[in-house]
């Protein structure tokens, strides 16, 4: 969706139009859940998150002001939010372990589903060892595949800041990987 698009649902939306809400929703709620379902490494607490952030959102939609922002900025601060206050509220940091509890299909080519599987929780096991920026700029960057400029904006930093907050992240990552023996293009394969 253009930002123009955006703004004109938005103002439709706070003057009341669930119509036009339903449409940022949709636009927008598969972003959120990827963000927060890697943040927590947990489906479930993900469902539950992404629906707490978008009741926020559409309670929060008539003091929203626009302010050159794409609006899925607004949801990440708000998911960002929730997730601190949930990690707070628990005292406790993503149970790598929900992970392990989907059930593995038994296919032709199961060696190949359990090396992405075990590739991709080595992955979020790693993004977990990273400090709080630093997971927030890799899942925005890698994951959700924002530029710069748009992560510098969401976390309120200058693109310079990002950019080293990154190249910080990205060693840290490769270092914790490679210390877990998994390849660099295993990970690559269970993100595909």
């Amino acid at each position: 969706m253009d930002r123009v698009e955006e703004r004109r649902l938005i103002q439709q939306a706070q003057q009341g139009d669930t119509d036009a809400f339903a449409q940022i929703y949709r636009a927008n709620v598969q972003a959120v859940f990827r963000y927060v379902s890697y943040r927590t490494s947990n489906v479930q607490l993900a469902e539950d998150l992404t629906s707490e952030i978008f009741t926020r959102a559409l309670e929060g939609l008539p003091k929203y002001q626009d302010r050159g922002k794409p609006f899925v900025a607004w949801l990440y601060t708000i998911a960002h939010a929730r997730i601190a206050d949930h990690y707070r509220k628990t005292n406790r940091r993503p149970d790598e372990s929900d992970v392990e509890k989907h059930q593995i299909a038994v296919t032709p080519d199961m060696d190949e589903n359990l090396v992405r599987r075990h590739a991709a929780r080595t992955l979020r096991e790693a993004i977990g060892l990273l400090t709080e920026d630093q997971q927030q700029v890799i899942i925005l960057r890698f994951i959700e595949g924002e530029r710069i400029e748009t992560v510098a904006t969401i976390m309120g930093k200058k693109p310079n800041a990002i950019k080293a907050l990154q190249h910080r992240a990205l060693r840290s990552l490769a270092k914790h990987l490679s210390r877990s023996g998994v390849d660099i293009d295993s990970i690559m394969a269970g993100l595909s």
